[in-house]
């Protein structure tokens, strides 16, 4: 069998479809995974075959298709269309590369990320089933209602004249945690991965001192995203604590000289993460999933707006406490590490949530659902 996966436009949602991907490849099927070109080193990293369907990166669908520069809406649902419509644009960009690859390469099932909207359109092009892949805990649906608009055009090249349902959705979000509405899905373990390097002794045992991990996800650059994680060491650093600071090298410099506490760089969460009293975080779907897959309590500020749903359910839940980001001062940051980190309720609940995620079938099993529907 011949299985192309489809991911979106950032590291971050390669990571998610990379552990299913592999145990497709183990099992002997065929795998490409498509991306972005600046994604490809990342994917082959993995042992996953890639292929490059655009040179563009995602900031580049902030111009709209005439090129004009979008201002980024302050209200929430002007906000989620905004997302919606630059997701859209990323899609239609990739359209041309996917359906060459298909051409050649006539796939038998296309899996693709949440926000790839490209690959249900090049499933129907090629007339394959088509799965999508959860990437973290759920996204508003106005932003697929958005994306679907901005694709007008290629919806109508194909002949179509709405956006394919997905024959089968892989969701990694614990049953706990998924919403009342939420849709019908073959549920899966998420398996936490990240690009690989040697490790160190220290990431497998901590002193005598909580270790707190401080991630603004991996995509931090001098340019985006850096104030975020900036400010998050700063509001962390002066608590009597073991600080990680999980960041790409190409910004550790610019975080300045860290106090003695303080490690900076690249950090594996999936190793370090079950050695860890607390992960405090921008609530990014890799970070919030490999720690709950570790049973680690959390305080997430969703600078971003599509995270707050799900950052409010894992609250209610009672393994994270949520700080908004209007509040995000050092002094609540603080109050909020050193409630969390006496409060033994939280690591309760944040195993209470492990134990559950540990029990849905792994990824090697839903290959086995893949075969299904292909046959």
């Amino acid at each position: 069998m011949k299985i192309l996966f489809v991911a979106g436009g950032s590291s971050g949602v390669v990571f998610s479809l990379i552990p299913l991907a592999q145990s497709a490849k183990n099992a002997g099927h065929e795998v490409v995974m498509a991306a972005p070109e600046d994604c490809i080193r990342i994917i082959n990293g993995a042992g996953v075959p890639g292929f490059a369907v655009t040179s563009k990166v995602m900031k580049d669908f902030l111009y709209d298709r005439r090129g004009v520069l979008q201002e980024i809406p302050e209200d929430l649902h002007e906000r989620y269309l905004f997302n919606g419509r630059c997701f859209g644009r990323y899609a239609a960009a990739c359209v041309d590369g996917l359906t060459s690859l298909i051409d050649r390469w006539q796939p038998d099932l296309v899996v693709g990320g949440v926000l790839a909207f490209a690959a249900p359109l090049v499933a129907a092009y090629a007339g394959v089933p088509y799965v999508k892949h959860a990437v973290d805990m759920g996204e508003p649906r106005t932003i697929d209602l958005a994306a679907a608009a901005e694709l007008g055009p290629e919806l109508e090249a194909f002949g179509l004249y709405e956006m394919p349902s997905a024959d089968l959705f892989v969701d990694t979000c614990p049953p706990s945690l998924r919403t009342a509405d939420a849709p019908a899905a073959q549920l899966m373990r998420y398996v936490p991965y990240t690009s690989q390097r040697p490790l160190a002794p220290w990431m497998f045992d901590k002193g005598d001192r909580p270790r707190v991990l401080v991630s603004a996800g991996s995509r931090v650059t001098k340019d985006s995203d850096f104030e975020i994680l900036s400010g998050l060491v700063t509001k962390v650093a002066s608590l009597d604590v073991e600080l990680l600071v999980a960041a790409p090298d190409t910004v550790v410099d610019e975080l300045g000289t860290l106090p003695d506490n303080v490690r900076a760089g690249w950090i594996p969460l999936d190793v370090v993460a079950r050695t860890c009293d607390l992960v405090v975080s921008h609530a990014g779907g890799n970070t919030v999933l490999g720690s709950m897959a570790a049973g680690v309590p959390q305080i997430l500020i969703p600078y971003l707006p599509y995270v707050v749903g799900y950052t409010e359910r894992l609250s209610a839940y009672g393994a994270s406490r949520m700080v908004r980001p209007e509040d995000d001062s050092p002094e609540n940051i603080a109050d909020a590490c050193q409630e969390v980190l006496a409060t033994p309720e939280y690591r309760e609940r944040a195993r209470a949530i492990s134990a559950e995620m540990a029990e849905l079938p792994l990824p090697a099993d839903v290959v086995g659902v893949l075969e299904g529907l292909v046959a």
